[in-house]
Order: C-alpha cells, then structure tokens, then sequence
C-alpha cells in the first residue's frame, strides 16, 4: 500500500527519466515509458508514484514498459468524476486505447494489483500475461486488510517492510511539506477508490475464472498490510495460476528487494 520509494531506494541519475504527459477527458495523466520490446504496463500500489525506481528500471531492460501515475497520485490529475475501482478500470481502458495499445502484459502491485486484477476480469482478451505482486481486492474472512488510515508512520513502515534497519533508515529522514502534501492527497485519494467496502470488491473473488492471461501472484513471506492469504486465495481462484512467496520480505516487495523482485517478474513474463 502506500510506499515511498525515494525514501528507500535511489538510482543513477543518468537512469531516472521525465514522465511524459497524455490528455484524456477530464484531465492529464501522467506516465512514465522506457524501454524496447514487449509492452509491459506496470500499475503502482497506493504510494510510490511520481518516480522511477530501480523496479521500473530493470523491468525497461528488456520491454517497453509503461508507469502511469493513477488518477489522484503522483502527477496525474485527481479526475474528480471517478469514484469507485469500476470508474478506475474504465479510466485504463481509456488510457490504454490513447497509447494504442492492444495486447501487452501487465504487472499490478497491492492496490495497483487489485485494479490489475479487475481490468483483467473485465477485458481478458487484453493481457498476455499478469502478474500480481501482493495484489489487494478480496474479501478473505479473519485475515483483514491493515488499517492504513489509523497508522502512524512508524507503524505504516514497520508493517511494510521486514527490513527493520531500512525502516530506521527511512524513519531518520525528515519528510518535506512536498512529502506530506503527496501522501495527504493520495490517501485521501485511496479513501475515495477504496474506503467502503474497505480495499476490496466483494464480488471479484467470483469473476476471476473470467482471467484467461497465464497468471504469477507474488506474495510476500511477512505481509502486515495484506495477509499472505489473500494472494493465496488469487492463486486459487484464477485458473492454472500460480503463487511465489519471496522469502524474508514485507508487503513493500519491489522497493524492499527490488533486483531480486524483478528477477521473480521478468523469469515469468520472458517464458
């Protein structure tokens, strides 16, 4: 859920690059593309948007990916007219069109992954291959989603990383009025897609037979924000779909271990 990259990982200077800008109606989107080959969209979860991490840098090795900021976080405009993840799926249909772009694989983490999860659901003939890294979306009975919204942020980063000495690393830098304005306005944002029900669709479990992209979910081994099961119950319930546990990491996968992440991502997209 909310993560802060720049908090936990940098790059090469030389590696970052500009987003660029797309206009549909009701506002800007802004996105990030780099790299040749296959497209690959990446949809981030309900933080880390607005930069170019080391993650997004490793999957452009070797496709052309696209990270687009959702409407509400990072650069892209708030699109006031869209409430709920069906609003959202529809907005990325609209977003996917303008870029034309008719079958590509598509990576979704946490609330990225669960609206990743709903666009694969509603056009499966999109999506070549999904992947879903701690994907949220489900309603699993006694394993419930963490509060992020009575979190403090000791709390919120305890809970998303496993690595306590990076979670003191981060603890010890001070955040700047653009920091807390960003996470001010996105989690007012997530509250807006996501508050009721809370960070789930409660008819979604029943659709995923409707997925027909070979499916990797990708679960953390110590999750604290979203319960292992729930990307259990994915696999599940998506046909042939298959689960990998990355060991001795927290909810926040690909800022936390972002080279060997990757390497779990594009060993599943490159078969």
């Amino acid at each position: 859920m909310p993560e802060q990259t720049d908090l936990t990982q940098t790059i090469d200077e030389s590696a970052a690059i500009e987003p660029l800008s797309l206009e549909l109606p009701g506002g800007t989107v802004r996105y990030f593309r780099k790299g040749t080959g296959k497209p690959t969209v990446f949809l981030h979860a309900a933080g880390g948007a607005g930069a170019w991490s080391p993650f997004h840098e490793g999957l452009a090795a070797g496709r052309d990916l696209i990270a687009p900021d959702h409407p509400g976080f990072g650069n892209t405009d708030d699109f006031p007219g869209l409430r709920t993840i069906d609003d959202l799926v529809y907005h990325y249909l609209d977003v996917f069109d303008a870029l034309g772009l008719e079958e590509f694989d598509l990576i979704g983490s946490s609330f990225g992954g669960w609206i990743s999860a709903e666009i694969a659901v509603h056009s499966p003939q999109l999506i070549d291959r999904l992947v879903l890294l701690a994907p949220a979306g489900l309603r699993v009975p006694g394993t419930e989603i963490a509060d992020l919204f009575i979190m403090t942020p000791p709390q919120l980063f305890d809970a998303l990383f496993h690595d306590k000495e990076l979670v003191a690393a981060i603890l010890s830098a001070e955040p700047s009025m653009d920091d807390i304005l960003k996470s001010y306005r996105e989690m007012g944002t997530l509250g807006r897609f996501a508050w009721k029900p809370y960070l789930c669709n409660p008819r979604l479990e029943g659709r995923l037979h409707r997925i027909t992209a070979p499916t990797r979910v990708i679960a953390a081994e110590f999750d604290d924000i979203i319960p292992r099961e729930h990307a259990e119950r994915y696999a599940e319930r998506i046909p042939d779909a298959e689960l990998v546990v990355v060991p001795a990491i927290g909810h926040a996968l690909y800022q936390e271990r972002p080279d060997e992440v990757t390497a779990v991502v594009t060993e599943f997209l490159d078969r």
